[in-house]
């Protein structure tokens, strides 16, 4: 996924905006990336991937390197992302936020 990808389709948040939350905030836990508009708590797709994305920034100095290096979050396009949210959707596991 690229840095303008949405991870989180529920409340519209991309990648950039989660590095930047990372970065900026340094939240402690993994469920604080909620307080970055809301992401993770609408249908739950996102969820796994924005603990990923935590414990990458665990693991490196994002004020240093600006970036997460790549991992399996990386691997997958946009397209098939929300190819299989759209399942995960169909499939009863998850609800998006009423709008």
């Amino acid at each position: 996924m690229k840095l303008d990808d949405k991870v989180c389709y529920c409340f519209h948040i991309s990648k950039r905006k989660i590095i930047n939350h990372l970065r900026i905030h340094r939240p402690r836990r993994a469920s604080q990336l909620s307080d970055c508009g809301g992401a993770g708590t609408g249908c739950g797709w996102c969820v796994p991937y924005l603990k990923r994305y935590f414990a990458e920034y665990e693991k490196s100095d994002l004020s240093e390197a600006g970036e997460l290096s790549s991992n399996e979050t990386e691997v997958i396009s946009a397209e098939e992302y929300a190819r299989q949210r759209d399942q995960y959707i169909e499939s009863g596991k998850g609800k998006p936020p009423a709008r």
